[in-house]
């Protein structure tokens, strides 16, 4: 039986609020504690439709009082080179291609945000899921995270001195690995979306799991990476009949 976990991204000050709400009451019907992707300093145009929640940092404190699991999304979610770097969902990056120091500025700042808000994050999330060594080089220097919520893979897997937790999906299906994390974002899911997640909240509730703690010891191994394979070949075809 397949495990599952629930992650949502781009919480910050400007938001969804009503739809961050909905997904809220959602999950703890269901007894879902999801990990959250918290933006420490948004600068991404695309947020400035939302007005600001002054309750923000006050809601996420909450949310982690509850169990759960905070991760550091980035820093300002902009978008600043065009590589893809070990996990090339995407040719946009706020870290792959910038320098260690750089990289190393933007981590640390970001912390410095979460430091004075009372959030301990657990995890990292890279806008967009495109990282570098050097992004995992600058976690190591400038945090205690040891945890990556991205990659494909069956389950948790030990690389570079960090537990990697695959994210595989952008909506809860099944699908026959060991471990499964459905991204969304709240902020532009619609009425079918809330909908078609509560309908597979209701029969698979009892396999939803809190974002694992800790390290794990196990390695990739070829079904990892055969399964990697796939998923960024499907990705390449489907970019070229779309002509990107």
């Amino acid at each position: 039986m397949s495990r599952y976990i629930m992650r949502l991204d781009d919480a910050c000050p400007r938001h969804d609020r009503d739809k961050w709400q909905r997904m809220e009451e959602l999950l703890n019907a269901y007894g879902v504690k999801p990990i959250v992707g918290i933006i420490p300093d948004c600068r991404d145009p695309q947020m400035e439709q939302y007005p600001e929640d002054p309750e923000f940092w006050d809601r996420a404190r909450a949310w982690q009082s509850r169990g759960w699991a905070m991760a550091l999304h980035g820093w300002q979610h902009v978008y600043v080179t065009r590589e893809g770097g070990l996990n090339p969902v995407h040719q946009r990056s706020e870290f792959a291609g910038l320098s260690l120091e750089k990289q190393k500025e933007k981590i640390a700042a970001g912390m410095e945000v979460f430091n004075a808000q009372g959030i301990k994050p657990v995890a990292f999330i890279a806008p967009s899921h495109t990282f570098d060594r050097d992004t995992l080089r600058a976690l190591l220097e400038c945090t205690d995270i040891r945890s990556i919520s991205d990659t494909i893979a069956r389950a948790p897997y030990n690389k570079y001195g960090f537990t990697f937790v695959p994210q595989q999906t952008g909506r809860a299906r099944k699908l026959n690995l060991d471990w499964v994390t459905f991204c969304y974002h709240p902020n532009v899911m619609g009425e079918e979306d809330f909908l078609e997640l509560e309908g597979f909240l209701r029969v698979h509730e009892g396999e939803f799991v809190p974002y694992p703690k800790g390290q794990t010891k196990r390695r990739e191994d070829i079904g990892d990476k055969l399964l990697r394979l796939g998923y960024f070949t499907m990705r390449h075809i489907r970019r070229k009949l779309n002509g990107k």
